[in-house]
């Protein structure tokens, strides 16, 4: 309830734009989040991000109570209408297996049915493929591997370079990724359509940062850092 007291008080400044994501301690997120508050300052706009419950943030995005997702798997406007895709990826997801003991073959989604599922509530490329399995939801990735170590959840599914940081944050060495990844794909920014005068102007900031190696400078920036520990 507070961010929306927050966001209302804040939506006066009609040059910062209010962007919900996941709440989650996440790598991925700050790259995606440093990306972005680079092309939007170019643009003359500031970017606040709110952090939410996964489901609560696509729906805040795409019912207009905020302006915008921070970063989705390419596709999310099927089921939220109302957000527009910037069609310039930030970074890649890699969704991999973490395990605490248990061996068995990677062989796609359907290899998980055995097995009972921790994973953060609202990654919906999960949920979409994990249906019909035995899901053990968590509102933070810190939380999902906390499940699995106290025998909750037999696995945790996760994008890597978030699971690394959250098993580093809880000096947790035990944990291991099966391989291969059950899947690889890119993330794209999202606007709701009140904005869509905002969507070829990013675009192109976005498409310019891509190719003088800004995006990639930023990621390699956090992953930099996340192998330092810092």
């Amino acid at each position: 309830m507070s961010e929306f007291v927050h966001f209302n008080a804040l939506a006066q400044d009609d040059r910062t734009l209010h962007i919900s994501t996941l709440i989650c301690a996440d790598p991925a997120t700050y790259v995606a989040e440093k990306i972005l508050e680079t092309a939007y300052r170019s643009l003359g706009w500031n970017l606040k991000v709110h952090y939410l419950p996964g489901e609560r943030s696509l729906r805040s995005a795409n019912n207009g109570e905020m302006d915008g997702e921070l970063y989705r798997k390419f596709g999310m406007e099927n089921d939220y209408p109302n957000l527009l895709v910037v069609l310039v990826p930030l970074l890649t997801y890699e969704i991999v297996i973490f395990t605490n003991g248990i061996r068995f073959i990677v062989n796609g989604w359907d290899s998980l049915r055995p097995y009972t599922i921790g994973y953060v509530r609202g990654i919906k490329i999960i949920e979409q493929n994990a249906v019909g399995m035995k899901l053990e939801p968590a509102p933070k990735i810190r939380q999902a591997f906390q499940k699995m170590l106290l025998g909750r959840s037999d696995i945790v599914v996760a994008n890597r370079v978030s699971g690394l940081a959250a098993l580093r944050e809880m000096n947790q060495t035990n944990a291991t990724i099966l391989m291969p990844p059950l899947t690889t794909f890119s993330v794209f920014h999202y606007l709701n359509k009140k904005h869509r005068t905002l969507v070829p102007g990013l675009t192109t900031v976005l498409q310019k940062m891509y190719k003088d190696k800004t995006i990639e400078s930023i990621q390699n920036s956090v992953m930099f850092k996340l192998q330092k520990g810092d």
